[in-house]
C-alpha cells in the first residue's frame, strides 16, 4: 500500500504526468523531453530522477544521450500509463505536447550533451 501511495503522490504532478504521456509515445532522450515541455532541464531532470527512484521509468545510455522509458514491466505502472495516454486528447495541455513531439528528431539534433 505504501509503494502505491509514493506513487500517486509522484504522479500528481502536473509536469510528471505530461512527461509520462510523452513517454507512452516511446523513449525520449532528456533534451527531447525539456524541448517540447518547454520547461528547464534542471527541473525536468529532477521530475525524472523522482519516477527514476520509484521504478516508473527506466534509463538506456546510448552514445552521449540518456534516453527514457516507461517501465511497462509492472501491470500497476502499465494500467496508469494507459489512463494517462487514454486522456491524452480531453486534456489540452497533453494534447498540445502531444503534437509538439513531430519535432523531437529536430530537438536532440540542437542538443548540446555533456
Amino acid at each position: 500500500m505504501e509503494k502505491l501511495i509514493k506513487i500517486f503522490k509522484v504522479l500528481s504532478d502536473e509536469t510528471r504526468l505530461r512527461i509520462v504521456s510523452l513517454l507512452a509515445e516511446g523513449d525520449l532522450c532528456v533534451c527531447q523531453i525539456y524541448g517540447v515541455l518547454e520547461e528547464s532541464q534542471p527541473k525536468v531532470s529532477k521530475h525524472l530522477a523522482k519516477m527514476r527512484d520509484l521504478g516508473i521509468v527506466n534509463i538506456k545510455k546510448q552514445e552521449q544521450y540518456v534516453y527514457y522509458s516507461l517501465n511497462r514491466e509492472s501491470e500497476t505502472y502499465s494500467m496508469i500509463f494507459d489512463l494517462i495516454s487514454s486522456q491524452r486528447e480531453s486534456i489540452e495541455r497533453l494534447k498540445d505536447d502531444y503534437k509538439k513531439l513531430y519535432k523531437k528528431d529536430e530537438i536532440l539534433n540542437s542538443c548540446n550533451p555533456r
